[in-house]
């Protein structure tokens, strides 16, 4: 048999600067590779695998869908989506209806299609110009990367780029706006930004602001989304009702999914936007038993106990690491601590996953940290024993 690396190189387009591991199995929080060497892993492929490696529920709902029918196409109606879209509303509490894609960058440009179709309809004159905030990441297509808030991915390759778009401070978003602006659209912590959380105060005086200006607020939820943060959405957490909501990554447990939320429910008709497989019965079948697992997770108390326990041992491994961490950021499951310097940060993942312990990296200097939200205390522990072991050997 070819060699893993071999074969990626040869075959595979070069857009990811690769650790050649060769994962074989999963159990929960815990990976092993091709020669049973076990890792924890505080990554879930990027806030994704919501409910483990190998969950025995979802496998178990993936089989039976997949028996039975994976794909009719949206010219007819598909049970599983309709059922989704009602648990969506029920868990976020707002008036929604939702589109479902296939990933975070399409949930995100439908998100924009929405909010110009606004800018068309309810206005005398067309507005169209949407502010994001510095530092925020919002997809990797043309409009999502510009979209983006850091000029590192406007690449002069990829333009020209289509315009309506600028980043700001959220402070300086007042002064930004103008007679074109629809909307703006925001991560309420920043996860490839530097794991950074707003002021509550500060975004709830935005959204406020907003809607007496009659102007949308979109927010990406894409990380944030799915208990992430210890609520169903981060909004519910800030206590404010967007316009419009972005979801992917953990609602799919693992399947590619992604979802745009909206409280203007009459804003599309028939043709106005469409998917080939966005939410197809094999990915919002999936996603429905996600959700019951989390929101069981969620009710039973047991994800709250598991984020108290995390930042305790997060917040143990900081004072005990001064040396090498400047503060600790971040809600819920979706963490980080800043790094003292950049190359500091480089070193200690690599040494941290010959460890056997998988983390993140975010911004210029921040580790981050997106577990499973069903990880165990067993593997917490273990995980954070392997961290500070990478951290010894970094500081000999």
């Amino acid at each position: 048999m070819e060699n893993l690396e071999q074969m990626d190189k040869e075959y595979v387009l070069h857009t990811y600067a690769r650790n050649y591991v060769n994962f074989k199995k999963g159990i929960n929080a815990t990976l092993f590779d091709d020669n049973n060497k076990d890792y924890i892993d505080f990554t879930s492929g990027i806030g994704v695998v919501s409910v483990g490696h190998g969950n025995k529920q979802v496998a178990q709902k993936i089989f039976e869908q997949a028996s039975n029918l994976t794909h009719t196409s949206n010219l007819y109606a598909i049970e599983p989506q309709a059922k989704l879209a009602k648990k969506i509303r029920e868990l976020s509490g707002y008036d929604v209806r939702t589109f479902f894609s296939n990933s975070g960058a399409e949930a995100n440009e439908g998100a924009i299609k929405i909010a110009r179709t606004y800018g068309e309809t309810q206005f005398e004159n067309k507005k169209y110009k949407i502010i994001t905030l510095e530092n925020s990441f919002h997809g990797r297509t043309i409009t999502t990367v510009k979209a983006t808030g850091q000029s590192s991915f406007h690449q002069n390759k990829f333009a020209p780029y289509p315009e309506g778009f600028s980043f700001n401070a959220i402070d300086d978003v007042y002064n930004a706006i103008d007679n074109e602006t629809v909307a703006v659209m925001i991560e309420l912590v920043q996860g490839e930004g530097g794991v950074f959380p707003f002021p509550k105060d500060k975004i709830q005086e935005l959204a406020k602001f907003l809607k007496d200006n009659n102007i949308l607020l979109i927010v990406d939820e894409v990380q944030t989304g799915i208990f992430r943060t210890g609520e169903f959405l981060a909004s519910n957490l800030y206590e404010i009702e967007p316009d419009i909501i972005t979801l992917a990554k953990g609602l799919g447990g693992g399947v590619p999914i992604g979802a745009v939320l909206t409280t203007h429910k009459d804003i599309w008709s028939a043709g106005d936007h469409g998917s080939t497989f966005g939410g197809n019965y094999l990915v919002t079948s999936t996603g429905l038993e996600v959700l019951n697992i989390l929101e069981e997770l969620k009710d039973s108390g047991r994800l709250d106990e598991t984020i108290i326990h995390f930042t305790k041992k997060l917040d143990e491994l900081y004072e005990k690491n001064k040396d090498i961490f400047i503060t600790h950021v971040g809600l819920g499951l979706m963490r980080g601590l800043r790094v003292k310097d950049g190359d500091t940060l480089a070193l200690l993942i690599k040494t941290a996953f010959d460890c056997g312990v998988m983390v993140l990296k975010s911004g210029n200097n921040t580790l981050r940290f997106l577990p499973p939200l069903t990880i165990s205390k067993t593997e917490i522990d273990e995980g954070f024993k392997r961290l500070q072991t990478a951290l010894d050997k970094i500081k000999k």
